[in-house]
C-alpha cells in the first residue's frame, strides 16, 4: 500500500507554509495528490445598531478574503513542484467540522499545532482532529517543513489504535533505514510485551519492513515524557502511535500519551484513533 492522496489543513500563521511545503515534498515522494484546506466559521455581528445586517456581510467578505490568502499561501508553496493533482478546499466554516469532511477524500490528513484554544472559529484543535478524521493524522510541530522519515519509533502498546497506527505508517515504514518497537511497560508485564512485540516485528517483515532495534522502557515520568526523551536518543524524526481519547457529553477527552506528545513533541507524530 500506498498514499494515493494527501490531505494538508492551512492556516493564516507561518508555520502553514512550513507545512504545506512538508505535505508537497511527501506527495511528490508518494506520487499522490495533494488537497489543501481551510476553515472560518461564520462569525454572525450581534451588534444592537446593525439592524440592516451590513456588518454581517462585511464579516464574511473579510473571512473570504482571509481564505483567499491562504489559498494563495498554498499554492506558492506547492508550485516548485510538478505534483500530478492539487486541489484546494477552502470554505466559511468551522475548521474542526470542514477538515474531518474532507479527510473523506485522503489517505492520510496532515495538520500542525492549536494556534489559539479560545478561537472556535477558525482554531483546530489537533486532539478532537485525531478522534474525528477517520484517516491516520500526521501532527507536524511548528519549524519543520521536511520529513524524511529515516528513523522512526512505533510506540507499541496491544491496543486497537496502536495497531492501526501500524497498518496505516506502512508506507513510511517500508521506506525508514532504522524503525524501533518502543513501549514503555509496567513491572512486571516485560514477557508479555515481549512476546507481542516479537508477533509485531513478524508482522512488519512481512511488510518488507526491516525492525533495526526493540525498547522496552521503564519510567518514573510520565509514558509521553519517556517516549520523547526515547525518540531524541534514537534521533528520530517520525513517532507513530495510537490516538487515545473519547467524546464525552460532547466534549473531547484525551489520554495523556496523546496529550503530551501533541504539547511537547518537537517532531512529526502519526496517529491513529
Amino acid at each position: 500500500m500506498s498514499y494515493a492522496a494527501l490531505l494538508v489543513h492551512c492556516d493564516r500563521v507561518q508555520g502553514c507554509a512550513d507545512r504545506v511545503r512538508l505535505a508537497s515534498d511527501l506527495a511528490a515522494r508518494f506520487d499522490a495528490a495533494l488537497i489543501g484546506s481551510a476553515g472560518w466559521s461564520f462569525q454572525p455581528s450581534f451588534a444592537l445598531d446593525d439592524t440592516t445586517g451590513t456588518g454581517d456581510l462585511r464579516e464574511r467578505d473579510w473571512q473570504l478574503d482571509r481564505l483567499a490568502e491562504i489559498e494563495k499561501t498554498f499554492h506558492a508553496s506547492v508550485q516548485r513542484l510538478e505534483l500530478a493533482h492539487v486541489e484546494w478546499r477552502g470554505a466559511v466554516d468551522s475548521p474542526s467540522e470542514l477538515v474531518p469532511r474532507e479527510a473523506r477524500a485522503a489517505d492520510l490528513v496532515i495538520i500542525g499545532p492549536q494556534r489559539d484554544p479560545s478561537d472556535l472559529f477558525f482554531s483546530l484543535n489537533p486532539g478532537a482532529m485525531i478522534l474525528r478524521a477517520g484517516r491516520p493524522v500526521l501532527f507536524v510541530p511548528d519549524a519543520i517543513d521536511l520529513l524524511q522519515g529515516r528513523r522512526i519509533v512505533v510506540c507499541w502498546k496491544n491496543t486497537r489504535e496502536a495497531r492501526r497506527a501500524i497498518a496505516d505508517a506502512l508506507p513510511f515504514l517500508r521506506e525508514a533505514d532504522h524503525v524501533t518497537i518502543a513501549s514503555v511497560s509496567e513491572i512486571g508485564t516485560e514477557e508479555q510485551i515481549r512476546n507481542e512485540i516479537e508477533h509485531v516485528t513478524t508482522y512488519l517483515l512481512s511488510h518488507e519492513v526491516n525492525v533495526s532495534a526493540k525498547a522496552y522502557l521503564h519510567t518514573e515520568q510520565s509514558i509521553a515524557a519517556e517516549l520523547l526523551r526515547f525518540s531524541k536518543e534514537q534521533e528520530a524524526d517520525l513517532i507513530v502511535t495510537g490516538g487515545y481519547g473519547h467524546s464525552r457529553l460532547g466534549e473531547w477527552v484525551f489520554g495523556g500519551v496523546t496529550n503530551g506528545l501533541l504539547a511537547d513533541s518537537a517532531v512529526s507524530c502519526l496517529f491513529s484513533h
